[in-house]
Order: structure tokens, then C-alpha cells, then sequence
């Protein structure tokens, strides 16, 4: 699986989401089928890394999603999460920002990303959909590393 994520996102290969779609689904409908949500808020890239990869792929991930995307998360550039020990991860500060806070407002949310490391991306995310209002926020990865 990690040479398959490393191909998928560090090497550019965006087809490769295709063969994450069936499990991704299945877990979403098994994990949240009593949750309403409004929205899917893909875990966003810097502009930088944006333009390095190609593509954004917690984005392709909830595009399998039967749900509408709110790109209301902006990230700061830092150094790469995977370049990263699990003490600087945990301790990092918070790079999200939040573009247009009155589409948060009452909102039920689920994030996705790739990967689940330490949390904390996740819930540097949540702090700010929290504090702009959301209702609820949960999370789906495809990965538990």
C-alpha cells in the first residue's frame, strides 16, 4: 500500500485514485449511512504543491463521493507532513484558513484525505470549520498509517 501511495501521489499518477474508489464507498456507506452531510471538504494542497503534483488527491478521492465539495479551506506552503517526525507533526501549528466562513455555518462536514498519520491535519482542519461555524465534522481517510 505505501508504494502504491507513493506512486499515486508523490510520482503523479492521479489514474491510480480509479482503484481506491470501490473501498472508499463501501466505507462511506458503511461508517456514515446515519449521518446527513451537506458537503465533502477535500483536505486542500498548497498553491506549491498544487503545481508540483498536479492534482489534489484528497480531491479525486471525494469525487467518488455522492456528495457536493466546498473548497472554502486555503494551506499555507510548509514542509512536506511526510518529511516530518511524529513530534513535529504533533506540534506544528495550524495552516489552515478558511476562504468564505458563511458557507461553513451550520454545515455537516466530511473531510477527506489520504492519509490518517497523527490526526493532526485533520484536526487543524476542523479547528477552523469549528470555529466558523460548522455543525458537525467528520472525517474519512483512505489510509491509517
Amino acid at each position: 500500500m505505501k508504494d502504491i501511495l507513493s506512486t499515486f501521489k508523490f510520482r503523479g499518477d492521479a489514474a491510480l485514485a480509479a482503484v481506491f474508489q470501490k473501498d472508499l464507498k463501501t466505507s462511506y456507506k458503511t461508517n456514515f449511512k446515519k449521518i446527513k452531510f451537506d458537503a465533502t471538504i477535500p483536505i486542500p494542497l498548497s498553491p506549491e504543491r498544487l503545481y508540483e503534483r498536479g492534482f489534489n488527491q484528497a480531491k479525486l478521492l471525494a469525487d467518488f463521493l455522492p456528495l457536493p465539495q466546498l473548497d472554502v479551506l486555503e494551506r499555507t506552503h510548509h514542509e512536506k507532513q511526510s518529511k516530518k517526525s511524529r513530534h513535529e507533526r504533533l506540534t506544528s501549528s495550524n495552516v489552515f484558513s478558511i476562504i468564505d466562513h458563511s458557507i461553513i455555518e451550520g454545515k455537516n462536514i466530511l473531510l477527506i484525505d489520504d492519509i490518517y498519520t497523527t490526526g493532526t491535519t485533520l484536526r487543524h482542519a476542523a479547528k477552523r470549520l469549528r470555529d466558523s461555524g460548522a455543525t458537525s465534522i467528520s472525517s474519512l481517510t483512505l489510509i491509517r498509517s
